[in-house]
């Protein structure tokens, strides 16, 4: 019963913040439906996922691989899963080979695993794969991503010289202290503008994810595109309790 709660706690968490996201673009001037909710389910168990699932949602994020490889068997294939944490190049295969209908990986951050990623869509058969460049815009060591002097060179990269990807746009995770995020999003903003003259390609077609939980609305309103919803729909992570 514990889970059936779960599973409706989040399905109605879930109606809130698409109403709230529907609200920031609309305060933006935009139409409301542009905006991608990646409902990020990780270490929550397959029953609530499919539980939101079933309330209608298809989007859904992970950040670790196995946890990945091992859910999404379990749930239905027309889920579009997006992989938004760090990638080893050394895991790529396991990840596209386990995971079909992986729709998105948000977090190419080098060359390397971008030409490790064409070679294994390659390899596997797949359809295109969709790549967000992310970039590191809070300068935090502790942060994956491309320095922003380097983005226009990636996602240059990604879109001429990697056959099997689609460059998609460009993703960034900002500072914990929000009163310094809307720096963070500007950047990217910029990053988006200098990425797009250099390829020739409209801004509306390059997407920005950025935005989670504590900030979505406002980086809905800077021009966010997609944005990567956790706690605010599921509740606190759950973590294994060390020994």
């Amino acid at each position: 019963m514990a889970s059936v709660a779960a599973a409706e706690g989040a399905a109605a968490a879930l109606r809130s913040v698409l109403s709230r996201a529907q609200q920031a673009a609309a305060r933006s001037g935009r139409v409301p439906d542009t905006v991608r909710v990646v409902a990020v389910s990780k270490t929550k168990p397959v029953g609530v996922i499919r539980g939101v699932h079933d309330a209608g949602h298809r989007c859904f994020g992970e950040n670790y691989v196995q946890e990945l490889i091992d859910k999404a068997p379990q749930l239905p294939e027309d889920i579009e899963w997006h992989f938004i944490g760090n990638l080893q190049s050394n895991k790529a295969r396991a990840l596209l080979a386990g995971v079909p209908n992986l729709d998105m990986v948000e977090s190419v951050d080098d060359q390397k695993i971008a030409n490790r990623l064409d070679r294994v869509v390659a390899d596997l058969g797949r359809k295109p794969l969709k790549i967000l460049v992310q970039v590191n815009t809070s300068g935090e060591e502790s942060k994956f991503g491309v320095d922003p002097s380097g983005c226009v060179e990636l996602a240059k990269h990604v879109k001429l010289g990697c056959p099997n990807l689609v460059f998609s746009g460009l993703m960034t995770i900002g500072m914990l202290d929000y009163s310094s995020t809307p720096e963070n999003f500007k950047m990217l903003a910029n990053c988006r503008k200098e990425v797009c003259e250099e390829l020739g390609i409209p801004e509306e077609q390059c997407e920005l994810s950025m935005g989670m939980s504590a900030d979505f609305e406002q980086a809905i309103e800077m021009g966010s595109t997609n944005v990567r919803v956790g706690s605010t729909i599921f509740g606190a992570r759950e973590y294994p309790k060390k020994n």
